[in-house]
């Protein structure tokens, strides 16, 4: 069974690891509802306990398939959400945070998640549209109309926290992390410690690549997200591919898997660190578990630290489209 950690300094007591679902309904391969169901009841088994979903995944449909999955076991939950983003009839549009959307998207993920309350609501980016003052305040008073127990921020930047954490608490900021992706430690995470704001690290597996088992950008099928980001294309992939044959060899030396010793870095950071690899199979899910129980020696951690070093992957993590939408 996992262990617990808080997220934040407000309360929010969840587990050392939680599960992405976004890929449960979108970017990597066809959807398996009934596989994903019941990789979800085994996460509670295992003692996962951050379940973690957005309306405009799927759009709509990962949140339904969450609220299904928790009929008679909402209360094992901690149900971390997000809005923020237009959603018309062909899919996501831009960002959206007025107050008045923010109520209506919260309003649609009740009702989605078949639930009274959303444990962690996240702005999914921020709007340079709309103040933050705005967002948060009107995040604020869902909290305090029992609709939102806990508010988070995603890809936010040092200025963006640092006025919303004023408004009102901010328990949790999710941002990309992981051995090969360390943007966020010379001024983010900095921060979030002296706030007391929890970091839940997504991808922290890097899309695959610290898994050993990432293909090639055009071997992967159309509506992969993969077929389009830069890490997995031309010299990029073949660097990455290098550097991640590091984490096979520690995990082999180990007699653990790459992914174990990927999510045991960042798991042994801090325990201000929830990290949430997505997965939408049991066997993959119980493997990324196991990995709590894994520890790295000193001299690991150097070996792995200077394989990338600076954590800084060749490519952008992003194309420029979606670059645009990270507010640092």
């Amino acid at each position: 069974m996992l262990t617990t950690r808080m997220l934040g300094s407000q309360g929010l007591a969840v587990s050392a690891m939680g599960l992405g679902c976004m890929g449960m309904s979108q970017s990597y391969g066809t959807p398996d509802d009934g596989e994903s169901i019941a990789t979800i009841h085994r996460a509670l088994e295992l003692g996962v306990t951050l379940l973690d979903t957005a309306e405009v995944y799927g759009p709509y449909t990962n949140e339904s398939l969450l609220g299904r999955a928790l009929e008679g076991r909402r209360e094992r939950a901690v149900i971390a959400t997000k809005f923020g983003w237009e959603i018309g009839a062909t899919g996501r549009g831009g960002l959206d945070s007025r107050p008045a959307h923010i109520r209506e998207a919260v309003e649609g993920s009740l009702g989605r998640l078949r639930t009274d309350r959303i444990d962690l609501l996240y702005q999914h980016r921020v709007d340079p549209q709309v103040p933050i003052e705005d967002v948060v305040g009107t995040m604020a008073d869902l909290v305090r109309e029992g609709k939102v127990r806990f508010l988070g921020l995603s890809e936010a930047g040092a200025e963006t926290i640092r006025r919303g954490h004023a408004v009102h608490p901010i328990a949790a900021l999710q941002s990309e992390y992981s051995l090969w992706e360390r943007n966020l430690e010379p001024e983010i995470i900095p921060l979030l410690r002296e706030l007391g704001i929890g970091l839940v690290p997504f991808s922290p597996l890097g899309r695959g690549f610290l898994t050993g088992t990432a293909r090639r950008a055009e071997e992967y099928p159309e509506g992969d997200y993969r077929r389009g980001d830069p890490r997995f294309q031309g010299a990029n992939f073949d660097l990455n591919m290098r550097a991640a044959a590091v984490v096979g060899q520690v995990a082999a030396e180990l007699g653990a898997t790459p992914g174990q010793v990927a999510l045991a870095w960042v798991l042994q950071q801090g325990m201000d660190f929830v990290p949430i690899p997505g997965t939408k199979r049991r066997p993959y899910l119980e493997e990324n578990v196991a990995a709590a129980d894994l520890r790295l020696g000193a001299a690991q951690l150097t070996r792995l630290d200077a394989a990338i070093p600076a954590g800084e992957a060749a490519g952008p993590r992003y194309n420029e489209s979606m670059m645009a939408y990270i507010d640092r």
